[in-house]
């Protein structure tokens, strides 16, 4: 009986180790948040991502991982794209660049030289970014036409530039040495219509092969696109050929989920993932990572019966705060950047507006123009939302308010939802603005008679669910629904993932400020 116990038992802690090695295995997604376009890049034991952002500043955001699992923000490659003479990019003159902005980059490192390359729809320019120092910068800056839309940009071993972009046709450029532009006469179409493997000739629509990332292993070209062909799923394509200008052959490789565009990374042990994205509901465009193994020259995407796994070997997620999301107290000692690097800003800001100075430990947002349009407000202040659920919560003092302002925190997207305190003369007034329908409607107003609120959002993203609910406190503790739920939707105006925001703007009078006294994010 001694002997069955004690055999009992080795069972059980067998079991109990082998399930807790399952357990502390990496999960797709591997970000559940909006972290769309990926482009990774490994220099020894260090991974390097970059991501789209668009109307946000700062952006090209760089991220940091030492597994591919576990990721921080490291840097931005500019703060503002374009400041002068760009009204959509400053919120001027009813102008914005929603859905715009800095798209698809490519992330490279040649030479003792890290490089970061962009395009933008709103200057019609292609733009590439450069630093020693990819973890400190600073980043040099250069800046040309045209626009080459969704490019990959190579340094090859012959010492030449390349960028390869375009949908459905895909062209290669060769660059100057220093980067400042196109080699006259190099212009020239690779692969004529690069969306065949996936959709075949003469088929109605669909989106034709775009989101180019080109790589060499073992001295053959590999070239990563998405197409979606219609009625289907977003699909992988790859494209192999022996030399850069061709002649390419192309197959599938990739359709399930919807997970596909991103490109190749490999580990110091040799081991071979694709990182892609999935589109996935208002939260946004969220990071997999798949397996891939090499048969006959080819790259083969998927787990043993070629899907996306729902586990990964790689150590666990240890969580998005502080590396993509954080929550802040606005507390700031000398040595200390005035805003953590999770916060992006709305379109360019107004640096005079703002301060975490003014007030100790306090983010003080001045309105500075009278404006009736929330989306046009400028200084609305943004990081991620989280899945599956997460929720914001700030502590506003209405103090410094004046007559016609309205402050509080937001869901930021197309369809918006807001919490916030407007001023009406003398009184005060917690008011829920739901944009479900893409039209703001006010859906609660309840009399205020203390200087400071409490106001929290809170999303859920399981499932797609794509519902928040807001609501207000008088002391931090007792929490009262106001309003009514916003159903979140993921609109291509905006084509981002919905954002917590604090934000404060003017509707009559300028110069009022709103002071929050932090902003606490939860993921649970």
């Amino acid at each position: 009986m001694k002997n069955f116990f004690s055999a009992l038992l080795f069972l059980i802690a067998s079991f109990g180790g082998l399930y807790a090695q399952v357990k502390e295995q990496a999960a797709n997604p591997v970000i559940f948040a909006d972290v769309p376009d990926i482009s990774i890049l490994r220099v020894g034991k260090n991974y390097y991502m970059s991501s789209t952002t668009m109307h946000m500043s700062p952006g090209l955001p760089v991220m940091k991982s030492t597994d591919l699992v576990n990721w921080k923000i490291i840097g931005y490659a500019y703060d503002t794209l374009n400041r002068v003479g760009v009204d959509a990019m400053n919120l001027d003159n009813g102008k914005s660049t929603y859905g715009r902005g800095s798209w698809a980059s490519s992330i490279r490192y040649h030479s003792g030289t890290y490089y970061l390359s962009t395009f933008a729809q709103t200057t019609g320019k292609t733009y590439i970014y450069s630093t020693r120092d990819i973890e400190k910068g600073p980043w040099k800056a250069v800046a040309f036409k045209p626009m080459m839309h969704d490019h990959s940009l190579f340094f090859d071993d012959d010492g030449k530039i390349y960028m390869l972009y375009g949908g459905g046709k895909l062209r290669l450029v060769e660059l100057k040495d220093d980067l400042s532009g196109i080699k006259e006469g190099t212009d020239r179409v690779v692969i004529e219509n690069a969306t065949l493997p996936a959709i075949p000739e003469g088929t109605r629509g669909g989106l034709p092969a775009e989101g180019s990332q080109l790589f060499k292993v073992n001295g053959r070209y590999y070239l990563f696109n998405i197409a979606w062909p219609p009625g289907g799923q977003r699909s992988v394509i790859i494209h192999r050929a022996d030399k850069i200008t061709g002649p390419w052959e192309g197959r599938v490789g990739l359709q399930d989920k919807g997970v596909a565009q991103g490109g190749l990374i490999d580990t110091p042990e040799g081991r071979w993932f694709a990182y892609l994205f999935r589109d996935y509901g208002a939260v946004g465009r969220i990071p997999y990572l798949v397996p891939v193994k090499w048969v006959d020259g080819w790259p083969v995407i998927g787990d043993e019966n070629g899907k996306v796994p729902d586990t990964l070997d790689l150590p666990a997620s240890k969580g998005f705060m502080p590396g993509i999301v954080a929550s802040d107290e606005f507390t700031r000692k000398k040595e200390e950047p005035a805003l953590p690097l999770v916060w992006q800003w709305n379109h360019n800001p107004e640096n005079s507006l703002w301060s975490v100075n003014a007030r100790s430990g306090y983010l003080r947002l001045t309105a500075g123009r009278v404006e009736n349009d929330f989306l046009q407000a400028k200084n609305t202040l943004t990081q991620r939302t989280i899945g599956p659920v997460s929720s914001g919560i700030t502590a506003l003092d209405v103090a410094g308010m004046k007559d016609g302002d309205f402050a509080g925190i937001c869901l930021l997207q197309k369809n918006y939802g807001l919490l916030g305190v407007r001023i009406s003369g003398h009184s005060k007034a917690v008011v829920m603005i739901n944009a479900t329908t893409g039209k703001p409607e006010e859906a609660a107003r309840i009399p205020l008679n203390h200087q400071k609120v409490y106001l929290k959002a809170t999303c859920d993203f399981t499932n797609k669910k794509d519902l928040a609910n807001f609501f207000y406190s008088l002391d931090g503790q007792k929490w009262n629904p106001v309003g009514t739920p916003l159903k979140m939707a993921y609109t291509i105006p905006h084509f981002m993932g919905y954002r917590f925001g604090l934000f404060n703007y003017a509707t009559k009078h300028i110069g009022g400020h709103a002071d929050f006294d932090y902003f606490r994010i939860d993921t649970r």
